[in-house]
């Protein structure tokens, strides 16, 4: 499933966090926010865990999680699509850093909780990236277009 603006669907890099329900407004965990309680939950409480890795101030960077066959290295970046293919696309971070993202065969392209195509994106567009390094690049799993600002 899709998620907000630069959310990052931890399911699809195969990370296994933990995360508690997002609250409502009056405070309460919003149980409108999970899927069904059991395999639903685990599955909220991943995506919205990974989503802490793409917000609104993030940039780019890589952290070590711990999955059920051992660590992985996670990498994420935010910022301008500023060349794009039908195997790559390259990312510029507003603080000058780029990298280069390869797409996995299991890529996901997300834009207001729908799923679109990678050709749908745009140079100038701005996106959320996550995957995994390979070498000075990255290997794509999941793109997040965020939804217009104001």
């Amino acid at each position: 499933q899709a998620l907000a603006a630069l959310g990052v669907d931890a399911a699809d890099l195969d990370v296994d966090p933990v995360a508690a329900p997002a609250p409502s407004a009056s405070g309460a965990p919003d149980e409108q926010a999970r899927p069904d309680r059991k395999a639903g939950a685990q599955e909220w409480r991943k995506r919205h865990r990974a989503r802490v890795l793409l917000r609104k101030n993030t940039l780019h960077g890589e952290v070590v999680v711990q999955t059920k066959e051992g660590t992985k290295t996670v990498a994420v970046q935010r910022g301008q699509v500023t060349a794009i293919d039908d195997r790559s696309m390259t990312v510029k971070s507003a603080d000058g850093f780029t990298k280069t993202w390869t797409y996995d065969e299991k890529l996901r392209v997300v834009e207001r909780r729908s799923t679109i195509r990678s050709s749908d994106i745009k140079i100038g567009t701005t996106v959320g990236v996550a995957g995994t390094t390979q070498g000075d690049g990255g290997v794509a799993r999941l793109v997040v277009v965020p939804a217009k600002q104001g």
